[in-house]
Formats: structure tokens, C-alpha cells, sequence
């Protein structure tokens, strides 16, 4: 496929060229909070865990660590032996739990609540829109971990626990699930997929964190904490937290913390990043991309470049609205749903969650017809709004609880923020490896359908296996950079 973000085949082989997204979460002290001295490490009764030669073999597990400069610090003030020290980055020495096979699908309901939620907060103006629920959902969950009280009810309900159960354990599943999908598929003349998520903690030097938080990081969610300094360098921990992410998205997301988002209270942030560059099963043939009008819901026209294929497609037609998917190699897909001119604002209005389900559970292969614009566009969400009205009010207040990350001052969260680019064009695998592919087509030469995606529709890209949703969005003007 050509670029970054996770590609579907359409109908022959669309790719998306790059779907690139980072989630940050930055907390900080309530203004005015007095900072306590640390308290007296208290053992804990099991055997500490083995660590590197950087932190003592002996020492037992206290029930909090300060963030350390460098691992050359006297064995009095080192991190405890569950903390693992390279360079600038700490860890918890807490293994990775096992997966629940079923636990994943619990996270993929509850990510996908979410998606609906967050996409109704976030689509106000008449724009392009994309985003990760997969990957706010992530952030906030490692949030979650230090969260007590009604805070931590508040995020719960956003999260939509219920539906979900073990929170932890079920981002955890979903997370390891994710990471056998990339490869390459030799089935698909080897085509690959490139998806990887990445979690870190960023934390204010010397600021002593709770270890059940550290390890919980650590446990399920994988993520280690860089060292920086918010007080008095700050410049430096933004290019530290920027380069993680660029690196992480393949420089799609290279400044995703803006100049002045970072001050002087600043004491950790919260990182996840998702890249993704996946090819089609089968490409679209350039040859037949051609430029038509692409209506925009105000009635007006711009030249597109509308991609061109005819073959077999999960296919799906219901009153006013078509949906198609178009598959990746390694399990995962696109699904485009596309309401008839003149409807897209009340299907937006009458969308949800069950909805959402009953389209993708609609889709068979069909023969198709298929014309689909090629687009790329950015997006970048303020997520602190949308979650404050989603009734995650708390954890941005005084009122905020989050005593299971640290009792050394009073944090509140400070800001919430998700960057995603997204491209899309014809560039995939070799046609002759979407044959097998769509050797199970129910549609004949006879039965087929003509689906000409020349006005607003939505978006979404999926896994497979666990119907969780890694992006969603929606395209009103494919020429919109």
C-alpha cells in the first residue's frame, strides 16, 4: 500500500495511506497544593521482582517511587528493585499479564460506545473529521488506574466500564490481540500491515508516583515512564514527548504537544500512539482512477479523484443508506457508510452505537460497482470538552481524586488531546491475491450493484476478529487537506 493508517480494500484494493494518531493526557498539581515529603517506603509481603544492575538486588518494594534523574544516585535514594532504569526511562518490573481471550471483545464493546460518543462531541463543525477511539479509550484507561472515587466513576461511566468489566485486563487483551496482526501475508502476494501502539508515561523528575500505579502501567497497559523536566526544562520535555510520537507515527504526528500546552504544574503526561499502513487484499488499478464531482452538503461541487474497480465487496443496503467494506490484509477492514444525497445530517443525528453494529453484521459479498475518493486530511481534537460534557467533569476540577497516582500534591487533569492523519488511495497488494480473497462472493456477474461514493460519508476501521474500532470519521469534502 502507499501510506501510513490502516488501508481497506474497497472493492479491487484502496489503501489508507496513513492513518497516524496520538493521544496525551497532562495532569498537574492544584494550584496553591502543598507538596509532602515522601513517606517511609513500607515492604510489601511478597518477594520483590529481579531487576537490572541500575537499581538494588536486595531492597524491598515500597509503596512509592520517586522518578530518578539517572541511575547513579546513592542506593539510599534509588528507585526500589520493582523499578528498572535505562537511561531516561523507568519502568515497573511487573510482568505483562496473560490475555483473557475473551476480555478483548469486552474492550472492543466499550471503545466502540465511546467512538459513537466522542464522534457526536467532535463532529459540530462541517468538516473533515478523524480520530482513534481505540486510542482515547487508551489513554484514558491508564488514567483510570491512578483514579479513586467519584473520579474514577466518572471515568467509568465514559469508558462505559459496564459493558467492558475488568477495564485493565480488557485493554490488555485487546492490546496483545492487535499486535499479532502485523506481518506480511505471503496469501497476499506479501502484502503487509504495520500497526503499533505505544504507551509511555512521561513523568516531572523527583515527583514520587504510587508503585501499584507504576506496576499497573507496566502489567497492562505496557508502558514505561520517560524522565523529564516540566519545571525547568520545560522546552526539552516537549521535544522528548514530540520525537516519542513522531517516531511512533513515522513523523505523520510530529508536534503533537503545541507550544504552551506544558507549564511550570505540569507533573506527568500520558501518551498513546497508533500507526498504522496496511495494504489493500487487492489495489485499486491507478489506471481507472478518474477525476468526477464530489457534492458537499451544502449543495456546492469539487473535482475529486474518484478510485474505480468492479468486484466482489461485503456489501450492505438498508433504506437510505449503503455500506461497503474493504478489507486489509492481516484482519482488518474499512467500512464506508454512505447515505443517500440529501440524508447524511439525520443519519449522523440517528447514529449510534446498535446502529453502527447492525450495518457491519449487514455486510455480504456482493459484486460492486464501485467508484470511492481518494482523500488525506488531519485532524486535531481537543478532547477535554468532549469528555467534560460526556460527564467526565471531576478529574478537570480541585474536586479531581487522584490519590492512586500520587499523594505527594493534588493533581487535577490538565488537558486532553488527540492529533490523526489519514490518507487513502489505490496503492495495495497484487490483484491476483484478492481472488482467493473474495472467492466466497454470493453475488453472480448478474447481481451487482453500483456504488458511485460522490457525497458525504462515514468512516470506520476496524479489527476483525474483535469489532473494535482503531479510527472512525467521516469525509464531507475529499479535497480538504
Amino acid at each position: 500500500m502507499a501510506h501510513e493508517f490502516a488501508r481497506s480494500a474497497l472493492i479491487a484494493h484502496m489503501r489508507i495511506l496513513a492513518l497516524a494518531l496520538a493521544t496525551i493526557v497532562g495532569c498537574a498539581p492544584v494550584t496553591g497544593s502543598s507538596p509532602t515529603l515522601p513517606l517511609t517506603a513500607t515492604p510489601t509481603p511478597t518477594a520483590p521482582a529481579t531487576t537490572t544492575a541500575d537499581a538494588s538486588a536486595t531492597a524491598t518494594v515500597p509503596t512509592r517511587t520517586s522518578v530518578a534523574a539517572t541511575p547513579s544516585q546513592p542506593a539510599s535514594q534509588r528507585p526500589s528493585p520493582s523499578i528498572v532504569i535505562s537511561g531516561d526511562v523507568v519502568s515497573s518490573s511487573a510482568s505483562r499479564v496473560a490475555a483473557d481471550p475473551n476480555a478483548a471483545k469486552r474492550a472492543a464493546t466499550g471503545i466502540q460506545a465511546l467512538a459513537l460518543d466522542l464522534y457526536r462531541e467532535l463532529a459540530v463543525e462541517r468538516t473533515n473529521l478523524a480520530f482513534s477511539p481505540y486510542s482515547a479509550a487508551s489513554a484514558l484507561a491508564m488514567t483510570r488506574v491512578g483514579a479513586a472515587g467519584r473520579t474514577a466513576q466518572e471515568m467509568d461511566q465514559v469508558l462505559h466500564a459496564a459493558q467492558i468489566g475488568d477495564v485493565d485486563a480488557a485493554f490488555n487483551a485487546l492490546d496483545l490481540a492487535l499486535a499479532k496482526r502485523a506481518g506480511s501475508y505471503p496469501s497476499f502476494g506479501g502484502a503487509s500491515l504495520d500497526l503499533a501502539t505505544a504507551n509511555r508515561l512521561w513523568a516531572q523528575r523527583d515527583f514520587h508516583f504510587e508503585n501499584a500505579f507504576l506496576d499497573g502501567l507496566s502489567a497492562y497497559y505496557g508502558a514505561g515512564v520517560g524522565v523529564v523536566d516540566f519545571v525547568n526544562a520545560r522546552d526539552a520535555a516537549r521535544g522528548a514527548i514530540n520525537k516519542w510520537v513522531s517516531d511512533r507515527t513515522k513523523a505523520r504526528i510530529p508536534e503533537l504537544v503545541k507550544d504552551g500546552i506544558l507549564d511550570e504544574l505540569t507533573r506527568f503526561v500520558l501518551t498513546n500512539a497508533i500507526y498504522m499502513k496496511a495494504q489493500w487484499t487487492r489495489p485499486f488499478p491507478k489506471t481507472a482512477t478518474k477525476a468526477a464531482p464530489f457534492r458537499r452538503l451544502d449543495g456546492t461541487e469539487v473535482s475529486a479523484q474518484l478510485m474505480a474497480d468492479f468486484k466482489s465487496f461485503p456489501y450492505a443496503k438498508s433504506g437510505e443508506i449503503q455500506a461497503i467494506g474493504l478489507p486489509y490484509v492481516g484482519g482488518l477492514s474499512m467500512v464506508a457508510i454512505v447515505p443517500d444525497a440529501g440524508t447524511f445530517a439525520a443519519f449522523e443525528r440517528s447514529m449510534d452505537a446498535q446502529r453502527i453494529s447492525s450495518i457491519v453484521d449487514a455486510l455480504q459479498f456482493q459484486a460492486v460497482d464501485l467508484r470511492f475518493p481518494r482523500f488525506t486530511f488531519r485532524t486535531a481534537a481537543p478532547l477535554k470538552p468532549a469528555l467534560t460534557h460526556l460527564g467526565m467533569r471531576l478529574a478537570f476540577t480541585e474536586a479531581a481524586d487522584f490519590s492512586g497516582i500520587s499523594r505527594q500534591e493534588h493533581l487535577i487533569l490538565q488537558n486532553a488531546l488527540q492529533e490523526t492523519f489519514i490518507a487513502v488511495d489505490e496503492e495495495g497488494t497484487e490483484a491476483t491475491a484478492a481472488t482467493a480473497f473474495f472467492g466466497g462472493a454470493t453475488g453472480g456477474p448478474s447481481q451487482w450493484v453500483e456504488l458511485t461514493v460522490d457525497r458525504p460519508f462515514l468512516f470506520l476501521v476496524r479489527d476483525d476478529e474483535t469489532g473494535a474500532i482503531l479510527f472512525l470519521g467521516r469525509v464531507l469534502d475529499p479535497t480538504a487537506g
